[in-house]
């Protein structure tokens, strides 16, 4: 539900600030007063287009702030989450700002944000209607809706979606390895001579990195030899290291009694001794390997050649991407051969899945068609003591392929008066006409579904007397499942209200501005007065009473 509603600097308004309670708020005012004003400025939260010329003062910008509670409604987080949108727990702040410029800016909870997505959230919190914006009830996809929660289909059509989402996997992985195996058959001949001049190197993990480390050596042996052979001399010429080492430790033993570190130091040298030892070996075998041998050079040349060929060939930066696509072909061309079975497989499962879903989407047309006539009579006669006596309504199901929602289209079809043919509602009906009816539907789904905050734009235009009274009561019995904000001029429909707000024009020195007032019990007796004969006369104050009494 709303809030609060704060419009500063737009049209006719300087700053108002709205409370509004839940239940049935009424809007009231004489013609010209402003009324459409603040539906403008709501329009503006829902991604109206901005219109400059509003902006009423040019050196401050046009506000337009919305408070919402969203207690209870689990898909609005969500959805700005996935928008990285800042969120909080039972609150959702909508604000629009617009410039003499041409600017507009659109924020969710002070985060900067597209029209698409200020349109998207604010169409799940506010659902205006007037007789130039009754498009919701020509909506199929509405429809839909709405014979769903009449039937109570939610836990069926969480089945279903379950069991069409597993079919449209299924039926993707055999289209797509269908496909696959196609561009492998065509491509079998080359794809097997890729992997035969693959499969003929026979390549190892890691093998081009040792044969690079072999090839540098072999071709800097003579270099290599000479330092290892300088570093072997270096140690043990004139004189071995180790017997310089050994003498050293005759001598700390000769002391050792009178020396108390000496035993400590002989530990030490002979552990350098043993590595000193250790490396001279290491070197000497090093030295006693190295040999020049052009033929080995030559037999790693050629190898690391096919090598860099073949991957300059795939396009390939290394031996591992080699390999993987070794292993990949092999694959490939495996499957190709098994290509019947897999496929046979794959579209088995796919049809097993699909009549999974077929008997599913059969469960919720049944259930449809079985709350289509009695949701028909229903709308019928809840429309027709709205003026609506000849009223004739059928809901039409037509089958369709399997799609999210089932298998099914609906229609609604109307005719309003007498020998009419029934008609999409869209075709047939007037502005005031479809108003009705939108009331009369959102009175039969207002305890089945989740609806947002209602607002009605003199929808009972036209209307007069008992009709209005029962247009009122309808609203009223609709606002104990969600917000209902009405304009009227109607005392009938304005007395069924919890809260009352009248809009009024104000002049000051300099301008004339639009106004909005809350008006307490002995306002409403007034204001329901002056709706009633123009005048605050006793009798009209009396039948005002007895209008909210009533």
């Amino acid at each position: 539900m709303i809030r609060s509603l704060h419009i500063a600097n737009y049209a006719l308004i300087q700053t108002i600030d709205i409370d509004f309670d839940a239940g049935l708020s009424i809007i009231t005012g004489e013609t010209g007063a402003g009324k459409s004003i603040i539906l403008s400025a709501l329009g503006l939260l829902m991604g109206d287009r901005a219109d400059t010329k509003a902006v009423r003062d040019s050196s401050a910008k046009t506000v337009v702030e919305a408070v919402f509670d969203i207690t209870g409604l689990t898909d609005i987080n969500p959805l700005l989450e996935a928008n990285d949108v800042d969120t909080m727990e039972d609150t959702v702040i909508i604000r629009r700002e617009l410039t003499t410029r041409g600017g507009s800016r659109a924020f969710i909870n002070d985060t900067p944000v597209n029209l698409t997505l200020l349109r998207e959230v604010a169409g799940q919190l506010l659902d205006i209607h007037s007789q130039n914006q009754n498009q919701m009830l020509t909506d199929n996809g509405y429809q839909l809706r709405l014979l769903d929660a009449l039937a109570d289909n939610s836990a069926l059509l969480a089945e279903y979606h379950k069991l069409y989402t597993a079919y449209r996997q299924s039926l993707k992985e055999y289209v797509t390895t269908r496909d696959a195996i196609a561009r492998v058959s065509a491509e079998t001949e080359f794809l097997t001579f890729q992997l035969e001049e693959l499969e003929s190197l026979n390549l190892q993990p890691g093998e081009q990195a040792q044969l690079e480390k072999d090839r540098d050596v072999l071709a800097n042996v003579t270099e290599i030899k000479a330092g290892v052979s300088g570093a072997l001399s270096a140690i043990t010429e004139p004189e071995d290291v180790t017997a310089c080492i050994s003498r050293c430790m005759e001598r700390l033993a000769s002391v050792a009694d009178y020396y108390e570190d000496a035993r400590q130091l002989n530990d030490r040298l002979q552990s350098a001794k043993i590595e000193l030892a250790d490396i001279m070996d290491t070197i000497r075998e090093y030295d006693s390997q190295l040999q020049a041998d052009p033929r080995e050079l030559e037999s790693i040349d050629d190898r690391l050649g096919r090598i860099y060929s073949l991957e300059a060939k795939h396009h390939v930066d290394s031996d591992a991407q080699l390999i993987a696509l070794r292993e990949r072909l092999t694959k490939q061309l495996d499957a190709a051969s098994n290509s019947e079975f897999t496929l046979a497989e794959l579209e088995n499962a796919a049809k097993h899945a699909k009549k999974a879903a077929v008997l599913k989407a059969r469960e919720l047309t049944a259930r449809r068609t079985e709350v289509s006539a009695s949701f028909a009579a229903l709308l019928k006669e809840r429309a027709m003591p709205m003026g609506m006596d000849n009223l004739r309504c059928e809901i039409v199901l037509t089958p369709t392929k399997l799609g999210p929602t089932g298998a099914d289209a609906v229609e609604f079809m109307f005719a309003f008066n007498k020998n009419q043919p029934l008609m999409p509602v869209g075709k047939t009906a007037s502005g005031g006409e479809i108003s009705r009816v939108i009331l009369a539907v959102k009175s039969i789904v207002a305890d089945r579904m989740h609806l947002p905050t209602m607002i009605f734009d003199e929808i009972d235009t036209g209307v007069s007397g008992d009709i209005a009274a029962r247009m009122g009561v309808m609203m009223k019995e609709i606002s104990r499942s969600c917000q209902v904000i009405t304009i009227t001029h109607l005392p009938a429909v304005a007395a069924c209200g919890d809260s009352h707000f009248r809009v009024f024009k104000h002049d000051d020195d300099l301008s004339t501005l639009t106004q909005i007032q809350r008006l307490d019990r002995a306002a409403r007796v007034r204001e329901l007065a002056q709706m009633l004969s123009g005048t605050a006369s006793e009798e009209a104050l009396a039948a005002a009473r007895a209008l909210l009494n009533k």
